[in-house]
């Protein structure tokens, strides 16, 4: 993992070092217990890095129909989505690790989503959620919450 910024599977593991699928996830959660900087991500683990770049919470609000546009937008105006957080009534803050970047990790990510018929955490919130999200410069997340506002995606108080 250190030698890539790419995230690994728990199945090229286990075929590396000729183990099951679940002798990795067993290892790497106690890695992890052990205080390993290991990011589990829906296409494998990798390392978190120190990174240079800025990072903000933004709040957002839409159906599933619109979770392709808003993560377009965050990428094209620099930003990555490092994850989604809902606040869930019974268990309190739930997360989930995207490392979304680029049109290829949005693509990705919608397949796998189709692929597993799987909900979105935003799915038991009205849609309401967060985002960690990185970028370059406070101009590229002005221009982020601009295009998010101007799409009726960012979450602005309602009377």
């Amino acid at each position: 993992m250190q030698e890539t910024e790419k995230p690994i599977s728990a199945t090229s593991f286990a075929k590396e070092f000729g183990v099951s699928r679940q002798i990795v996830v067993g290892d790497v959660a106690l890695l992890r217990a052990a205080g390993e900087n290991i990011v589990a991500t829906a296409r494998g683990y990798l390392l978190e890095r120190e990174s240079k770049k800025l990072v903000s919470k933004i709040a957002v609000q839409h159906d599933r129909s619109q979770a392709e546009e808003e993560l377009r937008i965050i990428v094209e105006h620099g930003g990555e989505v490092i994850d989604v957080i809902v606040e869930h009534p019974l268990y309190g803050e739930l997360a989930g690790g995207l490392h979304v970047a680029s049109q290829k990790d949005i693509d990705r990510f919608l397949l796998a989503a189709q692929k597993y018929q799987a909900a979105f955490l935003s799915e038991l919130t009205d849609g309401i959620h967060l985002h960690t999200i990185a970028y370059e410069s406070i101009e590229n997340l002005a221009e982020i919450e601009q295009a998010l506002a101007k799409a009726g995606i960012l979450y602005e108080e309602r009377d």
